[in-house]
């Protein structure tokens, strides 16, 4: 199977297939983090090179509730449409399977609702951190090892905080988003698994 990894530099979905026997490329505009295939620059150039399946990480930086304190200037200077713009060329690429995974956010309200909606903690990890899929011609995730949703701590606001996400929060500014945005191992695994068939 030929796998495209859009959008991704940890190379966790692209090993995971890879380790299964698939052709799997990974893409960004960053340098891949682990040694693998990977291609440096915009994956649009890559939609047509006959993949099976895409598995897409577009940038959530102007789509995420996260950062909905921001959406007005955002929406004012085009770049939350230019971000709406890319996933729906995602979405409409000519690949028979695809999903498009993405936190919480504006997709679900300006494109359209997810398919699923998982967590971490499903796939092995003590983690909570609610991600969007939306599919094309796949079946939804399933559940591989549900573990405890892991620790939580209080901040100074009095806003609970899982742990995992402080300890990102609390890395380099330049480091923090892409820890952030980084597919955990079980998930990656369990797209691997299932949809790699």
């Amino acid at each position: 199977m030929r796998v495209l990894v859009a959008c991704e530099c940890s190379g966790a979905v692209r090993d995971a297939f890879a380790a299964l026997g698939h052709y799997a490329l990974s893409c960004d505009i960053k340098e891949t983090e682990e040694p693998g295939n990977h291609h440096v620059g915009d994956v649009l150039e890559l939609l047509n090179e006959g993949w099976d399946i895409m598995i897409a990480h577009p940038p959530c930086t102007h789509l995420a509730v996260a950062g909905a304190r921001y959406f007005k200037e955002k929406q004012a200077s085009g770049v939350q449409q230019q971000a709406l713009e890319f996933v729906r060329q995602l979405m409409a690429a000519p690949i028979p399977k695809i999903c498009v995974e993405n936190p919480v956010g504006v997709i679900s309200t300006q494109i359209r609702r997810p398919h699923q909606r998982i967590h971490p903690w499903q796939f092995g990890h003590e983690a909570e951190k609610t991600t969007c899929l939306w599919l094309k011609n796949l079946p939804r995730l399933q559940p591989t090892n549900i573990v405890s949703k892991g620790e939580f701590v209080v901040l100074k606001n009095g806003k609970r905080m899982t742990k995992w996400l402080c300890n990102a929060s609390n890395s380099a500014p330049g480091v923090r988003s892409t820890v952030r945005s980084r597919t955990f191992k079980g998930i990656a695994e369990a797209m691997a698994a299932q949809w790699g068939i």
